[in-house]
């Protein structure tokens, strides 16, 4: 997540208000963050970013894009917000990308208002960028996730010998929530890799975001899985199913090293903080920018 300050406001005179997102601004809302984030995104990948938060299911009640700064009606300034209700009917929303056009940035905290309003509701920032981090206190964040954990879980002593994998959209031959698998499925057409691990006596879903480590070395995000403790049981045929696939490494937030998978852990990096009741688990980045964008 993006976020700037400057102390100077526009003239008054500006026809300035904040509203909703709409489905009539996405043309609109593709240009303000094309030429916003330049190079790093094209107005492709824009695109597809606002077509996939126009084809979601969202809880009611919610913006289903997000808040829109606008000066007589052309758009300077959005944040996206990714809503989604958990099994428990509780609703969280990733911040995600925004950006304010430089003449209009003393209005930037009016936006952070309007996206932050909801008190039920559980924010989550889960791309921080570095300049960022002593301003989120401020607005309310607490860290939960301080760095990252690259494991290379191949490597890892055989914990479930008779544990089997299987797709995401056949139902296992193991008892299993019924919300896993629609999760897994919902997933595997956002581009993760989702699959279960079952025994006997349960099925265990699992998520993976693929991606490239400084834009070069392959690996799997974890995405979701019902607990960290999970991925270590069943690190060896989980490190073998995405090697198979060219993913040989795996990235898992975490507070420090994890016991039984071999790998490094890198304090101070990737951190995520949230706002809100409830605080996220770590192995839970469910319908979240990760998940959808691979961001």
């Amino acid at each position: 997540m993006q976020f700037m300050v400057n102390a100077n406001r526009p003239p008054d005179s500006l026809k300035v208000r904040c509203r909703q997102i709409a489905d009539g601004d996405l043309d609109g809302l593709a240009d303000l963050f094309t030429r916003g984030f330049g190079a790093r995104r094209t107005r492709a990948f824009w695109r597809r970013v606002l077509a996939c938060l126009q084809a979601r299911t969202v809880p009611p009640d919610v913006p289903r894009y997000g808040y829109l700064l606008e000066n007589d009606g052309a758009p300077v300034g959005a944040i996206l917000l990714i809503f989604t209700a958990g099994p428990d009917g509780a609703i969280r929303a990733n911040v995600s990308s925004w950006y304010v056009d430089a003449a209009f940035r003393g209005y930037a905290q009016l936006l952070v208002s309007q996206a932050l309003k909801l008190k039920t509701v559980t924010y989550l920032n889960v791309s921080a960028a570095p300049h960022t981090w002593p301003i989120l206190p401020a607005q309310g964040y607490q860290r939960y996730s301080s760095g990252i954990f690259v494991a290379l879980p191949a490597l890892a002593r055989a914990r479930e010998p008779g544990a089997r994998l299987a797709a995401a959209d056949r139902a296992p031959d193991a008892p299993f929530a019924p919300f896993e698998q629609e999760l897994l499925v919902r997933h595997a057409g956002y581009g993760c890799v989702s699959f279960w691990c079952a025994t006997p006596a349960r099925a265990f879903p699992f998520v993976f975001r693929p991606r490239r480590i400084k834009r070069v070395i392959p690996c799997a995000q974890l995405v979701y899985c019902g607990d960290i403790a999970d991925v270590v049981r069943f690190a060896a045929p989980i490190g073998r199913y995405l090697a198979r696939r060219g993913l040989p490494f795996v990235i898992l937030d975490a507070n420090g090293p994890i016991a039984g998978l071999v790998g490094r852990y890198f304090g101070e990096t990737m951190p995520k903080f949230f706002r809100g009741p409830v605080r996220p688990r770590l192995g839970d980045l469910a319908d979240t920018e990760t998940a959808l964008f691979g961001m």
